[in-house]
């Protein structure tokens, strides 16, 4: 009889403990993927000003007209690009940033007509940011996927109908020549550290 209240009890111990471990993990997912979501708006508002600037410095007479025209062109397409289409765009966009600022001489071009400094102080501030809001949302995004990979978390569907979460991939690497001698006046690197938060 004593035996078998033991083991009663150690099932029930072993229940309790196994409820407490599902709810934690079950927690941590939502907190995981408010953490995706929050990351991802970040990163959505860092792409969105990218690309406002880009089209305000293409139309402020201050570049050529064929580097204007495609520095328009692409960071019109990056703002109306449907999700699917996003990443894409968004790389395009970067990929115009570098030609268009591929020589020193254009960037001190900018810097040099009235109105470009703040101009070229702000792409730069966007450029710098960029980067660092997209490794935020991907980070919280491998952890997530990390913890949903568990077979008990697939097995019991600890994960509710909330999507697998993807990763924003895109080329995100800034014109050298816009960063080598500008300076973010706004105080890029520490504001792009609390974008992700």
């Amino acid at each position: 009889m004593t035996t078998t209240l033991i083991w009663i009890a150690a099932a029930g111990v072993a229940v309790v403990l196994l409820g407490l471990y599902l709810s934690w993990t079950a927690g941590r997912l939502d907190r995981l993927h408010a953490r995706i979501d929050a990351a991802r708006a970040a990163l959505d508002a860092q792409l969105l000003r990218r690309a406002s600037v880009a089209q305000e410095l293409a139309t402020a007479g201050v570049l050529d007209p064929a580097a204007s025209i495609l520095l328009y062109q692409t960071a019109h397409a990056a703002r109306q690009a449907e999700d699917e289409h996003r990443e894409v765009a968004e790389s395009e966009l970067s990929q115009a940033l570098r030609a268009v600022f591929a020589e020193a001489d254009a960037v001190q071009a900018v810097r040099d007509a009235p109105g470009g400094p703040e101009a070229a102080s702000e792409l730069t501030a966007a450029v710098r940011r960029t980067p660092m809001a997209r490794r935020f949302h991907n980070d919280a995004v491998r952890a997530a996927r990390a913890v949903r990979r568990h077979y008990v978390v697939r097995w019991l569907r600890l994960a509710g109908h909330a999507p697998f979460p993807l990763a924003f991939e895109m080329d995100d690497e800034p014109p050298p020549e816009l960063l080598a001698d500008g300076s973010d006046d706004d105080g890029g690197t520490s504001d792009a550290g609390s974008a992700g938060h």
